[in-house]
């Protein structure tokens, strides 16, 4: 049986006066671990405001958290980072939303101005589906089609379809084949994306195997509000779902809950800390015990305890996190992930994850394995070839590469010293001139992330200026507080705010100012 962590507390509860001491910090968050706190994003938002009379109150507060949040342009998805897909699809959902249920004159508008702004995006969708140099994201290939001949039939977009299926056709043949003819059920991650089977493509899916226990289909608010709306219209289980998930003023997360994600994530970014004292780590004990209650030997775990899927990434940063923390346990099922070049994340994936390759990488130093293993020197190869410009590296779960270098730097630190040294020359090199880092402007967590990574190689003998990680915590101290920007890329981008805060939290006390 699975230990419950906490409810999350809310805004009131958590607020912090000035003058807390590190340890009240890290103490606060932690209070806060649980089911998940997660960003608001458009496009699921947009998916639950379909769901009128099947329940108005729900569609409604989502109608007016889309009304809230139209950016200037007249678009939908994050102001900043500005990402292609995550406006293309946040964009065409919203639209398709409005024309469904707007009938305001505020609505029409809307409308309008959205209209145009979609215009622009189409219009622009050879150059834009190919400048996002992370690629799509989530599903992206699988549910833009639907959602395009859906704008189609409602007169939103006409006769701009083809410019942006061409450029996806061969992506979701791809992905279809590799289903090799399967039902979409919940142990598959089809199912995360299970709206893309629209009015006319339900023939794809196992529908009396699609829901999980908690109502949701996949953890998916968008998936589980097509579910509702289409497949078993006034589903009371996934409409409690999204009641539970739904912020108070209508916004939706791109998934929830995220609790193993969330409680691994945090404790990570913790553990690079080293010495931090008795009182400290009783503080991890309770997420400590969740983590290792939630593992399954021989299947692992997925990104929350409910969830039917497990994967490489969660269950190769899980092993790695505990063992970290003094806990045993069995290699052999991180190794399940094991593939001919690589270690996946997911079965029938399409490209493999940089991030959950170091990850893995991590697992199997805290496992003993050496630099001459067979499956160690699986990975290193990968990542050698995953290097972008033979110094950084790239990944679809996260839109910074400081995210992803910083983890393989960490992972490789101490033990393939070669892999990392052009990555901490990078990082060195792109470091702004007021200290901090950024991919397109300077943020708390990307600077967070090279900071841990510079303190970690620092640790195992690399050398590192003094000045350089000074100027940097001086940032960061005086940017650590939210929100933060959203880097993560779901179906839309999004922020773990206390992932997020961890980070930063963890690299102000690794470098001594805690």
């Amino acid at each position: 049986m699975v230990t419950a962590l906490p409810k999350t507390l809310n805004a009131s509860q958590s607020s912090q006066p000035k003058g807390f001491s590190m340890q009240s910090r890290v103490q606060e968050l932690l209070k806060q671990v649980g089911p998940g706190k997660m960003s608001d994003v458009a496009y699921d938002t947009a998916w639950v405001a379909r769901l009128g009379e099947i329940d108005s109150d729900l569609s409604n507060r989502a109608l007016a958290w889309l009304s809230e949040h139209q950016l200037p342009d007249g678009s939908w998805g994050a102001e900043r980072p500005f990402y292609y897909h995550d406006r293309l699809i946040s964009t065409l959902a919203a639209m398709i939303a409005l024309a469904h249920r707007g009938r305001r004159a505020h609505d029409s508008a809307q409308i309008e101005r959205g209209l145009l702004a979609l215009e622009k995006i189409i219009d622009g969708a050879t150059a834009g589906l190919q400048s996002d140099s992370n690629g799509a994201t989530v599903g992206f290939e699988m549910i833009v089609p639907t959602l395009v001949a859906e704008a189609e039939s409602l007169g939103l977009i006409r006769r701009q379809s083809d410019k942006i299926l061409s450029q996806l056709a061969e992506h979701r043949k791809v992905k279809l084949s590799l289903l090799k003819g399967k039902k979409i059920n919940r142990y598959l991650t089809a199912a995360v994306s299970a709206e893309m089977a629209g009015e006319d493509g339900q023939h794809m899916l196992d529908i009396e195997n699609l829901q999980e226990s908690n109502g949701s289909v996949g953890h998916s608010p968008s998936a589980t509000a097509y579910y509702a709306l289409s497949v078993k219209p006034g589903n009371e289980q996934a409409l409690n779902y999204l009641r539970n998930i739904a912020n108070y003023r209508g916004g939706i997360p791109d998934q929830m809950p995220i609790d193993i994600f969330e409680a691994a994530w945090v404790l990570w970014n913790f553990s690079l800390v080293g010495n931090l004292g008795e009182d400290m780590k009783f503080l991890f004990r309770p997420l400590i015990d969740f983590l290792k209650h939630s593992w399954k030997p021989g299947k692992g775990v997925g990104w929350s305890a409910e969830y039917s899927l497990a994967d490489g990434d969660d269950t190769s940063f899980v092993y790695e996190v505990l063992s970290r923390f003094g806990e045993s346990l069995d290699i052999e099922t991180v190794l399940l992930f094991e593939e001919k070049d690589n270690f996946r994340t997911y079965q029938f994936e399409a490209n493999s994850s940089t991030s959950a390759n170091a990850h893995a990488l991590g697992a199997l130093r805290e496992a003993g394995f050496d630099l001459s293993s067979p499956p160690v020197q699986k990975i290193l190869s990968f990542l050698v070839h995953a290097r972008a410009q033979g110094t950084y590296w790239l990944d679809k779960w996260h839109l910074s590469p400081y995210y992803t270098t910083a983890h393989t730097i960490v992972a490789c630190a101490g033990f393939s010293d070669e892999i990392a040294r052009p990555a901490i020359e990078w990082m060195l090199r792109t470091q702004n001139s007021n200290g901090s880092w950024g991919y397109q402007f300077p943020s708390a967590e990307e600077t967070a992330y090279c900071i841990q990574a510079l303190e970690v190689w620092r640790r195992h003998g690399g050398d590192i200026s003094n000045e350089i990680t000074k100027k940097a915590v001086a940032w960061l101290e005086e940017n650590s507080e939210p929100p933060y920007p959203p880097l993560w890329i779901g179906k839309g981008l999004y922020t773990p705010e206390l992932v997020v805060r961890s980070a930063v939290l963890s690299a102000l006390l690794i470098s001594g100012r805690g």
